[in-house]
């Protein structure tokens, strides 16, 4: 069965910060890292404070990355601007966030219905994709290293308010969908916007949105997406298949 959708959290930092990795420099190094997803959700969020442990420990408590929760900082769609003019010293977020200033982006972070999480991998690592993807923020003039971070599990396809029968349904359907998914749902009719995660559930109980992608069960659960379910007329999730939908109604 092909996947839905594998996606790739990357960290940005400034390029002075690869001096921190010379070690003639001495003394401790605080580095200020702005999150775009709370670190309260499971993997796509907890994946940054994992990385700062393991970074405190290999380095002997000497470069310490200090975590900001979305927002504490910078807004997430700002954090690649706010790390390359050096506002702050890193920043962490799915790559398709900036695809409004950098059309490529989504490539480098979810491909629907693409590749196999290990093949991914390969490309990245042993087929230039890590240099083309470093490349894509050089020649837009981004004063950033770009680093991957980690790598989610194919997601699921959305919380819908009314059950999706046929394409049609799809047709002026307000909706948040990422990357290039969206670029597809807005070609079958939707009106498609980007929203951090963190305003998904007051844009759908505000009816501002009428459906929204985000990830996996575990992290929609986290959300509270499930809860809408009384206060919308239908609720459907599109799971593993792209075939099929799995609804609930009231």
């Amino acid at each position: 069965m092909k996947k839905i959708k594998l996606i790739t959290v990357f960290v940005i930092f400034g390029t002075m910060v690869l001096i921190m990795s010379n070690p003639a420099i001495a003394g401790k190094v605080t580095l200020k890292v702005q999150a775009s997803l709370s670190t309260a959700l499971p993997v796509l969020g907890s994946g940054l404070p994992w990385a700062s442990n393991k970074i405190n420990e290999v380095s002997d408590g000497q470069l310490v990355l200090k975590v900001y929760e979305p927002g504490k900082l910078v807004k997430p769609f700002e954090i690649l601007d706010a790390v390359s003019r050096g506002f702050v010293d890193g920043g962490v977020a799915p790559s398709g966030f900036w695809a409004g200033k950098l059309p490529a982006a989504p490539i480098f972070s979810a491909i629907p219905f693409g590749p196999e999480a290990d093949e991914f991998m390969a490309w990245l690592y042993h087929g230039n994709g890590l240099k083309l993807d470093q490349e894509m923020y050089d020649e837009a003039g981004y004063n950033v290293k770009v680093i991957p971070l980690l790598m989610m599990t194919p997601e699921t396809s959305g919380w819908y308010s009314k059950p999706i029968n046929s394409v049609d349904d799809l047709k002026g359907l307000k909706i948040r969908f990422y990357g290039y998914g969206g670029t597809v749902m807005q070609k079958l009719g939707a009106s498609v916007s980007m929203m951090p995660g963190s305003e998904l559930f007051p844009a759908l109980e505000k009816h501002v949105l009428d459906a929204t992608e985000f990830s996996n069960p575990v992290i929609d659960q986290r959300l509270g997406f499930y809860k809408m379910d009384g206060k919308m007329p239908s609720l459907c999730q599109y799971y593993q298949s792209p075939w099929k939908f799995s609804c609930r109604t009231n």
